[in-house]
């Protein structure tokens, strides 16, 4: 009998993970604060976030991002079956794709200026070529991206999560330690600047630092380590069925996909800030979606792909309800906390420096309206992991993409008149229709036993977080209003108590109404304890037995 079960290596897989979200998240927030702070809302911020739209989309045109979903299944089979062949699948999937990131990337380099414009039309001239300027210097960071996309691919299917773990945390790394160091470095402001200023430069030129180390090199090196046999091969029996599940992702640029950079783009017709408002809002509704669903998406999936290989459908269906219903039932709680210190959150990690009051009013009900929808996001992250385990990516493909068609008018006649806030209820609205149209599509086809229960444990959390919320709310903007603070401290205690607030509301309503809320947020640990225990009991026992 095996030391661990299923259910138990998922769930330290998913810890994994969990514990690198938590650290890139930090990181992540860290970097948006020193950007904040130096640049507030507007100009060079704006400009910033603006120049990822294009690398983003070449991405999503190659399927950078779904790459461990796309080959995963097919690299699995491949190698029970004939393992001198699977390296030779493997090597022809990464030449095509770096061949395919080089040409996509050069000629996002040399056409930067009239993409500029189009992925911007708010931006006056010069901001436009500024804008071009920073996306000459990000564009490169996708190579290293989709190619090491590859690599990452392989160690998930190996289920070795720590160095896909480490990932992030270096690109977030790299470009903070980029950001803040170049400025210092002589002659940079010369080489790189606009009238001897930086400005965000630096910050790009970390992006694409940070991606050749934590998305290339790192899982380059960890694959040769774990015997990786890579040959250059063009031609591959598999390749054609490779991009027939890949082509959906490539072709359909679904609202989910595309959510952030119609906040880029609609938002440079808002006006000026609006950009960086809206992106610094969805940094943090993000965070919770980050934390608990990417997790459990990217853990599950493996195990979703194996139980259906081995034919084993039911325990696929409980494999999936005990995602969803993990995910849902822990995000409910947290989104609704957070809603209630969007306030103190936002005046602890962004305001300061060239980032002040106002600007953090302004992200507040943005911030709200964002954080609503998160366990949309995470249900979405869950599903259609789901639907990739049964090699459909059509139906997200092509759903995601009718709803995409349809936003896009909405947004520029509806949503960029009313201003920012309308833009980013309009991105949540796009997101939750995307996301129940996928779950009754789900019903239809493979029956309802994923779901069960679902609606329910979704009530039940509802009925313990709300009121938790509400008091949590009051709590948070008291404090801010009446403690004689300065603004950072203030912002800290108002956070404390409004998390105090929530959980002396909501724990005893939890253990009444959902108890199983409680042992959803202790499961992990709990399991984690009782692996330690067992591993130094067989450990005891060697030991015994050596004696």
């Amino acid at each position: 009998m095996p030391l661990l079960t299923a259910r138990q290596r998922m769930g330290a897989a998913a810890l994994i993970l969990a514990g690198s979200a938590i650290l890139s998240r930090l990181m992540g927030l860290v970097r948006d604060k020193v950007i904040s702070w130096q640049f507030g809302a507007g100009g060079e911020a704006d400009l910033y976030f603006a120049a990822f739209v294009v690398p983003d989309i070449i991405n999503y045109l190659l399927a950078g991002g779904f790459m461990s979903i796309t080959i995963i299944p097919l690299l699995a089979a491949r190698f029970r079956e004939d393992e001198a062949d699977a390296w030779r699948f493997f090597s022809c999937v990464f030449f095509w794709m770096l061949a395919a990131s080089l040409m996509l990337t050069g000629a996002g380099m040399i056409w930067a200026e009239p993409l500029a414009r189009l992925t911007a039309p708010g931006f006056g001239p010069e901001a436009s070529a500024r804008l071009a300027f920073f996306m000459r210097l990000v564009l490169p960071a996708q190579v290293f991206f989709l190619a090491g996309a590859c690599f990452t691919a392989l160690l998930l299917l190996r289920r070795q999560f720590s160095v896909p773990a480490l990932t992030p945390l270096i690109y977030n790394g790299s470009i903070i330690a980029v950001g803040l160091l170049l400025p210092l470095v002589p002659g940079a402001g010369a080489l790189f600047g606009r009238g001897g200023h930086l400005g965000m430069t630096g910050y790009c030129v970390g992006v694409t630092l940070g991606a050749g180390l934590g998305a290339f090199l790192l899982p380059f090196q960890a694959a040769r380590a774990g015997g990786l046999r890579l040959s250059f091969q063009w031609r591959h029996p598999l390749l054609f069925r490779f991009l027939l599940i890949a082509l959906p992702l490539m072709l359909g640029q679904t609202v989910v996909m595309l959510d952030e950079q119609f906040l880029r783009v609609f938002g440079s017709l808002v006006g000026d800030g609006a950009v960086s408002l809206l992106n610094y809002g969805r940094r943090i509704a993000q965070v919770p979606v980050g934390l608990v669903g990417q997790a459990a998406a990217v853990a599950s999936y493996p195990f979703l792909v194996r139980l259906l290989a081995d034919g084993e459908h039911e325990r696929f269906a409980s494999t999936l309800r005990t995602a969803l219903g993990a995910s849902v039932g822990l995000i409910i709680p947290c989104a609704l906390l957070m809603m209630a210190a969007a306030w103190p959150i936002l005046g602890i990690i962004f305001q300061g420096g060239r980032f002040g009051p106002e600007e953090t009013l302004a992200a507040l009900p943005l911030t709200r309206l964002m954080l609503a929808v998160a366990p949309c996001w995470i249900f979405y992250m869950v599903l259609v992991r789901a639907y990739y385990a049964h090699g459909d990516t059509l139906t997200p493909a092509l759903t995601g993409t009718v709803v995409t068609i349809i936003c896009i008018p909405l947004y520029y006649l509806a949503a960029v008149p009313q201003g920012a806030w309308a833009v980013a209820a309009l991105s949540g609205l796009s997101v939750s229709a995307y996301v129940v149209w996928l779950a009754v599509i789900w019903a239809r086809r493979h029956g309802t036993a994923a779901f069960a229960g679902l609606m329910t444990l979704a009530g039940r959390c509802l009925a313990c977080s709300v009121p938790a919320a509400g008091i949590a709310w009051l709590v948070a903007d008291a404090a801010l209003a009446r403690l004689p603070l300065p603004p950072f401290f203030a912002a800290c205690a108002a956070l404390a108590a409004s998390t105090a607030a929530f959980l002396l509301v909501g724990l005893p309503l939890a253990r009444r109404l959902a108890p199983e809320l409680i042992d959803m947020a202790v499961r992990p640990l709990r399991e984690r304890l009782t692996r330690k225990k067992a591993g130094a009991a067989a450990g005891a026992c060697q030991n015994g037995k050596d004696a």
